[in-house]
């Protein structure tokens, strides 16, 4: 994958090692996180409130568990792929794989937090003010994690 960093004197394959070492340790913040939402997620359904819930939460809610389930299947992905082809000389093709599947779950993570935003904010507050909170979330979520980051490399290929 020429499109890697290298130090000086790194070889490829050590190369690929730091790469994909340094994309696991990402994963981790990310698999944590997705997984104690998802965890808040499913403890919602066994409140006493919940069956109160208008179907307009509680579809909200469902959406929410169903962006966190896709979000640990991508996010956990890479793991598994390794796990399966490692001894097989296949780290360039596991890392490509895995940063697509990496930035699938973010995008799937983003959608999840945003998702639990909205859900308390119609609890808490309803009506347009709580659509207002969850807007807010997806602008600063969509603009912090997608496009600085795609404005940033269209610059360096500028460069």
């Amino acid at each position: 994958m020429s499109e890697l960093p290298s130090g000086p004197g790194e070889s490829p394959s050590a190369r690929l090692a730091r790469n994909f070492s340094e994309l696991l340790q990402g994963l981790r913040v990310q698999q944590a996180g997705v997984q104690i939402l998802f965890a808040f997620l499913l403890a919602i359904v066994f409140t006493e409130q919940y069956p109160e819930q208008s179907l307009y939460v509680r579809g909200l809610h469902l959406v929410t568990m169903l962006c966190a389930a896709a979000s640990s299947v991508l996010l956990i992905a890479p793991a598994v792929w390794h796990r399966i082809l490692f001894r097989q000389q296949r780290r360039e093709d596991i890392l490509r794989q895995a940063n697509r599947f990496t930035l699938a779950g973010s995008i799937f993570l983003a959608a999840t937090m945003i998702g639990t935003v909205l859900i308390v904010a119609e609890v808490a507050v309803g009506g347009w003010a709580a659509k207002l909170i969850g807007a807010i979330t997806a602008v600063v979520f969509a603009g912090l994690w997608f496009v600085v980051p795609a404005f940033l490399r269209h610059d360096d290929e500028l460069r």
